[in-house]
This record gives structure tokens, sequence and C-alpha cells, in this order.
């Protein structure tokens, strides 16, 4: 192991990986709010460490201020030239927290685990990240470090969508935090979503025949679904569980009244497709079958709206950081079904890994935690990557 680049013991004094998720979680750094507090912080705690960096603000839908944070180390971020060697991601938006956790913003230790909003999702991985380049003396790396830090992550992605789509940096490895329990996944199923509503024309209820009922009407789109549901369990992917695209209409709302036929019925579609599946093959279907039952009835009226369409991603099982991450944690690499920023750094050039401390089945209930000892082993993990692929 190439050691060239650790910091002298004592040259400066460090926070502890948990001192720093104390701080972390102690910012409310909830979506639907603006993530600046949390940005000021990080590009504080990284231009003190020797990083160079740069904000990308944007105002989202709801006219909030958002930043993304690129921090450099050996070059510039403003440099189109610069290839980073590595780049560890965390997103800086937590979900919303319950208002009777009265602890959420308070780290609290218990049995071996640490308890906070954000505590697993994914701060977890922001400080194991801030103290394993603390702890590098970057005068010594001989290829480009970044820390990358988002917003917008729990809606949509969104932020890690911004530096893709500018072109923000490039780089050939990155390691996506979110909660693996450590083991490194490298391929992930898209995240896809639809609006679909249902036309009806509405009449009093003892008169039916007067109206059309809209909600009658998604119901035969609803049976055709299912089928499609069944029809996508052919094409498999080995490694997924389950190993095919899944469908599921999460939300439906229609009508006004209990006497009135319904004039409009509203579905939420979304499906995660399997890597080498396009985004919008399940979507296609489903419009299919739509024209099928216009064709059917000319009445039949159906507008469907994709509102989001996160492509799946997936890194060769033979990739350095697949085989590195493997080595040093032990474990082999597997496959997620939720949605990651990985397919965004994918697209800026780099071979995306997800990998950090955390349990995703406790994230985003109140109560959620890190095991302390997966934090510090995520911290000796970085700091084997950053000696492995920038020393």
């Amino acid at each position: 192991m190439n050691r060239d680049c650790r910091r002298t013991p004592n040259l400066v004094e460090i926070m502890t990986v948990q001192e720093t998720l104390k701080d972390l979680v102690a910012i409310d750094s909830v979506s639907a709010r603006s993530n600046a507090e949390i940005i000021s912080y990080l590009a504080k705690r990284c231009e003190t460490a020797g990083f160079t960096v740069k904000r990308f603000p944007y105002v989202d839908a709801a006219g909030v201020e958002k930043i993304n944070l690129v921090a450099v180390a050996q070059t510039s971020v403003s440099d189109p030239n610069t290839v980073i060697e590595l780049a560890l991601v965390g997103h800086t938006d937590t979900v919303p927290y319950h208002p009777a956790w009265i602890e959420a913003l308070r780290l609290t230790e218990k049995d071996g685990e640490l308890f906070g909003r954000g505590a697993c999702d994914t701060k977890a991985f922001i400080s194991s990240a801030l103290t394993a380049v603390e702890r590098t003396d970057l005068s010594k790396l001989k290829k480009p470090l970044a820390l990358v830090f988002t917003a917008d992550e729990e809606v949509g992605c969104l932020g890690a969508k911004r530096l893709a789509q500018a072109r923000a940096f490039t780089a050939r490895y990155a390691i996506v935090g979110e909660p693996t329990s450590l083991q490194p996944m490298r391929a992930g199923k898209g995240y896809c979503l639809a609006q679909i509503t249902v036309r009806g024309r509405e009449a009093h209820s003892a008169y039916p025949q007067l109206g059309a009922s809209a909600i009658f009407r998604a119901a035969r789109l609803l049976g055709r679904i299912e089928q499609i549901a069944g029809e996508l369990k052919h094409d498999q992917r080995a490694g997924f569980d389950p190993p095919y695209t899944t469908m599921n209409v999460g939300l439906i709302e229609g009508g006004t009244a209990k006497n009135i036929v319904a004039g409009e019925c509203r579905l939420t579609l979304e499906w995660r497709t399997i890597p080498g599946q396009e985004s919008d093959y399940a979507l296609d279907l489903v419009r299919q079958a739509a024209a099928d039952l216009h064709h059917q009835d000319a009445d039949f009226i159906c507008e469907i709206d994709a509102a989001r369409a996160d492509e799946s991603f997936e890194t060769r099982a033979d990739s350095e950081l697949v085989r590195f991450l493997e080595g040093s944690s032990g474990q082999a690499s597997g496959t997620v079904a939720f949605g990651t920023e990985a397919p965004s750094m994918i697209d800026l050039d780099a071979e995306a890994v997800v990998f950090g401390p955390g349990d995703i089945r406790v994230a985003h209930r109140t109560g959620e935690f890190v095991p302390i000892d997966q934090l510090n082993d995520c911290v000796r993990i970085l700091l084997r990557a950053i000696d492995r692929f920038c020393c």
C-alpha cells in the first residue's frame, strides 16, 4: 500500500469523523430548503484542507436557491482539460423528518450506532470523505482528487444532473456515497415516473348513460398495465432483486363526489428499468396500450406526461475501482434498485460505484442511524482509495 500521501500525524488538528457527522446532522438540509448553510460549511472545510472550490448555484422550481459544490486538489475545476482521477460524491439534502422526532438534528449514540436525520443517508459518507481528505497531504497527490457535494438528490438527483448537463468536470472514477453497508454496488436500476390522466364525462350518477366514467376507463388501462408488468418479467438481468423491470401504480385519484360520474382519473406510474433496457421502453408499451383502447373506443382519452426518466447504470465487473472496493471491503460487488447519482457521474465519463456506510433499509425513517464501525471503516477505505488512485 502506497502511504506517501498520508498527512504527518499531529501536523494539524483534525476533527474526528463523528465530530464532523455531528456538525452535518445539526444542519437542517431537507430538500425543500436551501442547502446554502451546509455548502458553506463544506466549502470552508475543503478550503482549509487545501482544496480549490467552485460553487454551481441554481434556483429550483419553488424559487429556492440550491448549490452544487466541486472541490478539487492538484488542479482547477475551471480547467476544461483536467480529468479528475477520483471523485468522492455525496448529496447534501435529506428527506423530511417527523416533528415528533425531537432529536432529528442532534446526533445521538446508542449501542454503537449514531442516530439523526441524514446520519445514514448520506451525511455519514460525506463525513468519511472529509475525514479521509483531511488526513491526506494534498501536496503529494500525483493525480487530481475531487469532492463533489450535490443538491436535490432526494427529489430526483437534480443537482447531479445539472453538473452533468453543464459538463462541470470529467472524471475517471467516482465513488457515489449511498448507504450500502460498505458493499460496492456496480450496477443499478433506472427510476422513471409518469403522470397519466384519463378523461371521462361527468353526469348525475342516477343517469350514468349521460356520462362516461373516467374511473371505469382507467380501470381498463390499469388491467393492461398489469399485463405489461408481467410481460417485462421475461427480460431478466442476473444479480438484481427482482431481476426484471418492475412497474407500480402508487397513486390513483379520480372523481369529485360519490353521486357524480367521474370526469377525470389520475394515475402515478413508476417503473425501474434494468441495465440495457431503454428508460422509455416500458412507457412505450403503456402508450401502445392506451392507443389500443382508443382504437376500441374513440371516446377513450388518455394523456401521458413522462415526468422523470433516470437511466440505469452498470460499471464493468473488471473495473479497477470495482475490484479495489471489493478487496478493501471484503464484499463482492452487487446491485441496487433505488435511484442514485451514479448515472450522472457516468455522463461525466467516470466509472462509478455506489458505496457507503449504513443500510438503505433504515434510511428515510424516523430514527435512521449509521453503525460507528462502518463509519470508521469507510474512512479507512476512502483513505486507501486516495492512495491507490491519486498517489
